[in-house]
């Protein structure tokens, strides 16, 4: 099986009321929150050390009976910059996509170097549903 390094868009950050421990690298997060500042309409949204995908992305990845990834809530706020550029957007459902798998084995795992790693059979399921912002590149397992 094919493997790829995948740095989805980026359409917020985090927002106040995260709850990590910054004191380790990465970063722990216990409690996620993701404020947009915009969005390209990527099914998969990313910011360090997080990752979170639209409800219909949860329901098809676990649909595929996708591994190394589990699911967990977010919450999901815009900033003052978003609701001034989009002041009738409604954002879809997010879920906190967490990376718990091994990369070049699993469908999802996270490199040495902190990136996402993913299967192809993963990255074409989030392709039906729209990753067009994101930067794929080929992941050499064991590299």
């Amino acid at each position: 099986m094919n493997y790829f390094c995948i740095e989805p868009e980026v359409a917020g950050g985090l927002g106040q009321n995260v709850v990590m421990d910054r004191s380790v690298h990465p970063p722990v997060v216990d409690k996620l929150h993701y404020e947009f500042d915009g969005w390209l309409g990527d099914v998969l949204l990313e910011t360090f050390p997080c990752f979170i995908v639209t409800e219909g992305a949860r329901k098809r990845l676990q649909l595929i009976h996708a591994t190394g990834i589990k699911f967990d809530q977010a919450e999901v706020t815009t900033s003052e910059q978003f609701r001034e550029l989009y002041p009738d957007r409604k954002l879809p459902k997010f879920a906190w996509l967490k990376v718990v798998g091994t990369p070049g084995r699993d469908d999802f795992g996270i490199g040495p170097d902190f990136r996402l790693v993913i299967s192809e059979r993963a990255l074409e399921a989030l392709k039906e549903l729209g990753i067009s912002n994101a930067v794929v590149t080929p992941y050499e397992v064991g590299k």
